[in-house]
């Protein structure tokens, strides 16, 4: 959204009030799939994906990188660089070889982190005043401040290149300085940033939060929704829309209602993107009663870029050009979950050919959702506008009713993804069917709890709780993020910080001892997990393997190290539980 510079939220809300009524009105339709948009490449990108797959058929696949080649900038306009690149010798089979591929490579094109700055942070200190007072343990808090040190390295800027020659770059101009997750993700991501940014909370550092959010709201106003991650190649779909809790996290600490009036048109605009065409679905419950949910749907039926090579091998035996398309979707959708790769998301378990993550409505993104809903309506009110207050707190009351409706099954304790038809869209919707919810269990399906329609609810806690008890997520390491062991890094036996995050934090909310309890152990076996692999490697991982204590695998990239979102949490967890000066840390 491109608008003036108004001078308090009334102004804000009289230019975004008509686009609410435009939205009250697209929520009783929804577009076919057919008719979506698809973005298309860039020279540029088009161009390094030929690199791309150069240096895969020269260099072989062994530590192999496709995101590495994507990431390269230009030293000189792309022309003359792909010229160059074009009248490289090549063998009869079309390959480079190595030193004439990597002399080009030096000459023309920058390295990933060569268009980026590392910035010292304007608001760190070696050790905040206030910093983490419940954690007592001398080696615990030692280690804590090392983790809390690692804002610094991770801390970027994009150099004056990227603003002044943007055509030679797939990184984003940002305006403001960021928190990257660490090694191989050296762009800020989405839905990392919510809890990179409860770890800088935690760390007392609110103006390098501040910046994440402008930054994101930046991304919405160029592209109309927030980016999976601020490369150009990104541009095709989302990620888990978080950025009112981002906002209302920072609010919490800072009462800064200047940061709420600058981010209020995003949160509106955001809000409409999820609930608006592709990707909102209509379900009729048994009473003929109609739900509006949303699900996953990338704007996007080609390899993607940063992983080209990747997904044209897997769709290489896919003869028929409708179904590779598809098959396309599915995955780039499935990127925009957050949950690349997981059992949770195939027709068969383990086979990632039967992707079909547009066909679910997912518990979590409509959790997500609804947090989004009551975020806007509490930040409205903390404004002064009651209006919008109320309007969203009846959004929020709709979509609540929709969980409950198509995702809570009350004999299992659980809110389970809901399998959609084939033909998933149109106004029409259509009927529910208890059999069509995925009674695999994933640790999403406890998602929900972190929300306060259902932390709130004494009795449905309760059985949340012995469910999540049961369902054996929960092992000695931490919570597993489902129990089949696909090989996929989002499946059995990896556990992934935000998960661990939102569970724990629901527990707690609910008030309840019981959960608050079973919360304290999850944490507590968490933090071991995380110190344990940091004693032994000197790093923060970005996933654990929840099975044996260490460091986590699986998946079409290599473990990552920094690392955000981990850093983030385990802060979060000791400013929540600490720890005693009793309590055995291990390592």
């Amino acid at each position: 959204m491109v608008m003036g510079q108004p001078n308090n939220l009334l102004q804000i809300l009289s230019f975004i009030l008509p686009r609410l009524l435009l939205l009250e009105s697209a929520m009783t339709t929804t577009s076919a799939p057919s008719t979506s948009p698809v973005y298309s490449k860039t020279p540029l990108l088009s161009f390094l994906e030929r690199l791309q797959e150069t240096a895969l058929a020269t260099l072989g696949p062994k530590d192999f990188d496709a995101k590495f080649y994507i990431d390269m900038s230009l030293r000189f306009p792309l022309p003359v660089v792909e010229n160059v690149f074009d009248c490289l010798p090549r063998s009869a089979d079309g390959t480079v070889s190595p030193s004439d591929l990597e002399g080009f490579i030096a000459k023309y094109l920058g390295a990933p982190e060569e268009d980026l700055v590392v910035v010292e942070p304007p608001d760190y200190v070696p050790e905040p005043e206030g910093f983490l007072p419940k954690v007592k343990h001398p080696a615990v808090r030692a280690w804590a401040l090392q983790v809390h040190a690692l804002w610094r390295n991770l801390s970027r800027a994009v150099s004056g290149s990227v603003r002044d020659q943007p055509d030679l770059h797939t990184l984003l101009p940002l305006p403001e300085r960021f928190i990257i997750p660490g090694s191989r993700f050296r762009e800020v991501y989405y839905w990392d940033s919510y809890w990179v940014i409860r770890g800088l909370l935690a760390s007392k550092m609110y103006e390098t939060a501040k910046g994440i959010v402008i930054n994101l709201i930046y991304l919405m106003e160029k592209y109309g929704h927030i980016l999976n991650g601020a490369r150009s190649y990104y541009t095709n779909r989302s990620q888990p829309p978080l950025l009112s809790a981002m906002v209302r996290a920072i609010y919490s600490c800072t009462h800064d209602i200047g940061l709420v009036q600058k981010t209020f048109p995003a949160l509106l605009k955001e809000h409409e993107f999820w609930n608006s065409g592709i990707h909102q679905v209509v379900v009729h419950d048994a009473q003929a009663e109609s739900h509006y949910l949303s699900r996953y749907y990338a704007m996007w039926d080609k390899p993607r870029p940063e992983s080209s090579t990747i997904d044209k091998k897997l769709a290489s035996n896919i003869t028929d050009g409708y179904e590779k398309q598809q098959f396309y979707r599915e995955v780039a959708s499935t990127a925009e979950s957050g949950w690349d790769f997981s059992s949770r998301w195939m027709r068969k378990p383990g086979d990632i050919m039967t992707l079909a993550t547009t066909s679910i409505l997912p518990v979590d993104l409509n959790t997500y959702i609804l947090g989004m809903e009551l975020d806007i309506s509490f930040l409205a009110k903390a404004s002064g506008n009651h209006g919008i207050a109320d309007q969203f707190l009846e959004a929020s009351k709709a979509r609540e009713k929709a969980i409950r409706a198509i995702f809570w099954n009350e004999k299992e304790g659980q809110w389970f993804d809901y399998w959609l038809d084939n033909c998933s869209s149109g106004k029409e919707g259509q009927n529910f069917e208890s059999g069509k919810q995925n009674q695999a269990v994933f640790c999403s399906n406890f998602i929900p709890l972190w929300i306060e329609p259902f932390n709130s609810d004494e009795k449905l806690v309760e059985t949340v709780v012995g469910s999540l008890r049961s369902s054996g997520l929960v092992l000695d390491a931490g919570i597993t993020t489902s129990l089949t062991n696909s090989g996929q890094q989002w499946d059995f036996p990896n556990g992934w910080p935000p998960v661990h995050h939102m569970i724990v934090e629901g527990l707690v909310l609910s008030g309840s001892d019981e959960a608050r309890l079973l919360a304290e152990q999850i944490a507590v076996s968490w933090i071991r997990t995380n110190y344990a692999v940091y004693k032994k490697m000197g790093v923060m991982h970005e996933k654990y393997d929840v099975k044996c204590g260490d460091y986590g695998g699986g998946g079409e990239y290599v473990p990552q190290t920094g690392f955000g979102w981990t850093n983030g949490v385990v802060l979060a967890f000791l400013e929540e539980f600490g720890w005693p000066h009793d309590r055995d840390i291990g390592g």
